[in-house]
């Protein structure tokens, strides 16, 4: 197949007219109040009748005509006969007539006679009256009274029928976004189903021969990764209203390719594919596009997200988004979430907003408008500092590990260190991290780090973690190795740990030190070198190559897979466990974990540094609680 060279790049405004023109309304769909929080109406909604539809007691109390009450107070109460009582829910069977009242209940619907109530609280029952008291005539047939303690106007307590919502007036209009409040309105007008706008479809379609669904066994050595874009665009699909559908993936098969692309097509509104929009041979999702619809741009310049794709497959919207998760999920952010939203009628959200100073310089200088990922945190004065997470646009932590979004413009050559920038959080509710740590990955850092509020810590290793703290970024450094201490930094605290030779189980190939695997011909995993351990490694191997009296170079070159370093403190074990090396750098307590054998080459301090100026930084301080806590911390 032939390369395709990427065409014109499309400014951003131009991508965003692009979606804008095409159509992702869904329809209309009639739903249950059950399923209608958050929905949109589409039609006004008039109320049928009268809400409450009877004049209703508002208290406790009792119901009577008002002019019966003029001039009652505490000191001179009117006395009224008791006729007889309502309850909520029933049919008044009696009336009240001249100096009569009724017992009613909250709610309850308010007798023929009575204009007014007065609640319990202001009143006395009484014994009914002699017959002595009434000259001979009959005692009041239900044997009481009520002395009146207050007087009261007509209307007084009483919600006449129609005082909430009257027939036929205007209950919701269209647009309206459906909340609790408005199901009650509804719930009390008798309607139980409404018209709204039906969320768009959006079908979901991974692209790449590469990727392989979480959950379904990975094979590395084939370099297979997980799918990460189906799920994180799914799901950002659904927080913009969008109803997301996931379709099987798709290889790089062209024609395999045409046929999911088409299905989704024919039952969604809006098709979304991650991958296979570059401009490299095996990428032909653009001809698909170009084949069986309509392409309307290919390529935007922004980064990340370069490789866009904007077009129409059949009767279907369509945006071919980048395969890189980072650069994926920038564009569907940027340009595809706010399409969504308009089509399912919801406002675009107020992008919550904070303003930092760069924590350290940035340079750029490429031309496009650059989407760049940052994490905040919060110096000892307590103002905010920006600092960029960008690992790459294939690594999904960079999201992860980020707070929001800086727009770098295209003529912006660098960002220079104090300069005031506007950050877009991801969400209205990001909050600066209550320390944030850099350096080494270690298993007692990361309990101690699991007794903290809400730290953040950026596992870069010993040497970068020293080097951002003089920059000026992170609260804390955690340092491992025979390193000279900063000068500049505080310490906190620290602990040892024993580091050595991870081996399989049982220790088959006999190993017994540094030693064995320079004579033997054995497979080593290393550490990268920004590693403490590769630190203590490097000077063991020193040793050893003065104890022969030959070259350090020599000692190193003998060492198969010495120059191989993993990241992260677990990864050469795993190497071993699953039988890819024979002995890997890593620690005492990594062997425990996944039932390696050891062989111990040291112990090795592990430091706490801090940043001078935020010692007193609530966060700080805790973690250095947390230090002295340690079994034989320092």
């Amino acid at each position: 197949m032939d390369r395709k060279e990427f065409r014109d790049l499309a400014s951003p405004e131009e991508a965003r007219e692009a979606i804008r023109s095409l159509s992702l309304e869904g329809g209309i769909d009639r739903v249950s109040l059950s399923d209608a929080r958050g929905r949109v109406l589409v039609a006004r909604l008039d109320a049928e009748l009268d809400v409450p539809g009877f004049d209703r007691a508002s208290l406790d109390g009792y119901a009577l005509r008002a002019r019966d009450t003029f001039g009652a107070d505490e000191a001179d109460p009117a006395r009224l006969e008791v006729t007889g009582e309502v309850h909520a829910g029933e049919k008044p069977e009696v009336s009240v007539g001249e100096g009569e009242a009724v017992e009613i209940s909250t709610g309850a619907v308010m007798p023929s006679g009575a204009d007014a109530m007065v609640p319990v609280e202001r009143t006395d029952r009484v014994e009914p009256r002699s017959t002595d008291e009434t000259s001979g005539d009959a005692a009041s047939t239900d044997g009481g009274g009520v002395l009146i303690r207050t007087s009261v106007a007509p209307g007084d307590n009483v919600m006449f029928a129609g005082a909430d919502v009257a027939a036929g007036e205007r209950a919701l209009g269209p647009g309206t976004r459906i909340t609790p409040r408005d199901i009650g309105l509804l719930s009390a007008l008798g309607i139980d189903e409404v018209p709204v706008r039906a969320k768009p479809r959006v079908g979901i379609v991974s692209t790449g021969d590469e990727l392989v669904r979480p959950g379904d066994e990975l094979e590395s050595d084939r370099g297979e990764i997980h799918d990460v874009n189906s799920y994180t665009i799914a799901a950002g699909v659904e927080d913009a209203g969008g109803e997301a559908t996931l379709y099987p993936h798709a290889g790089d098969d062209q024609a395999e390719m045409e046929r999911i692309l088409r299905e989704a097509a024919a039952e969604c509104d809006l098709v979304l594919s991650s991958g296979s929009t570059s401009a490299s041979a095996v990428d032909v999702i653009y001809r698909v596009i170009e084949e069986q619809g309509e392409l309307l741009l290919h390529g935007v310049g922004v980064k990340p997200g370069k490789p866009m794709l904007v077009g129409r497959l059949d009767d279907s919207a369509y945006v071919g988004l980048p395969g890189y998760p980072v650069s994926a999920m920038m564009v569907f952010r940027t340009f595809v979430a706010p399409a969504i939203r308009e089509a399912a009628g919801l406002p675009e959200t107020e992008t919550a907003t904070i303003t930092g100073r760069m924590a350290r310089q940035e340079r750029y200088g490429e031309g496009r408008l650059r989407l760049m990922p940052v994490g905040l945190v919060r110096d000892g004065d307590g103002e905010t500092l920006v600092y960029p997470v960008d690992k790459g646009s294939g690594a999904t932590t960079s999201l992860a590990e980020a707070d929001g979004v800086v727009e770098v413009d295209p003529e912006t050559d660098y960002l220079e260190t104090g300069e005031t920038v506007t950050v877009s959080l991801f969400s209205p509710d990001v909050r600066p991290p209550t320390l944030l740590g850099v350096g080494e990955d270690d298993p007692t850092l990361n309990r101690l780090l699991d007794g903290l509020e809400n730290p953040r810590y950026l596992s870069v290793g010993t040497r970068p973690g020293l080097r951002r703290l003089r920059e000026g970024v992170p609260d804390v450094a955690v340092v491992a190795g025979p390193l000279d201490r900063d000068a500049d930094a505080v310490e906190l605290g620290g602990w040892e740990r024993e580091w050595g030779l991870l081996v399989r189980p049982g220790n088959p190939d006999g190993i017994e030190g540094l030693a064995d695997l320079v004579d033997d011909d054995l497979r080593f995993v290393n550490r990268t070198t920004d590693s403490g351990l590769r630190s203590s490694l490097g000077t063991a191997v020193a040793d050893l190559a003065d104890d022969r009296g030959v070259e350090r170079r020599e000692i190193v070159e003998s060492i198969a897979g010495f120059d191989l370093g993993l990241r992260a403190h677990e990864s050469p074990a795993r190497k071993v466990a699953t039988g890819e090396a024979d002995a890997g750098l890593g620690l005492r307590r990594t062997a425990d974990r996944l039932g390696l054998a050891f062989v111990s080459l040291g112990t090795q301090p592990v430091r706490a540094l801090a940043n001078a100026d935020r010692r007193e930084k609530r966060g700080v301080r805790e973690f250095e609680a947390a230090l002295g806590e340690l079994p034989g911390g320092r």
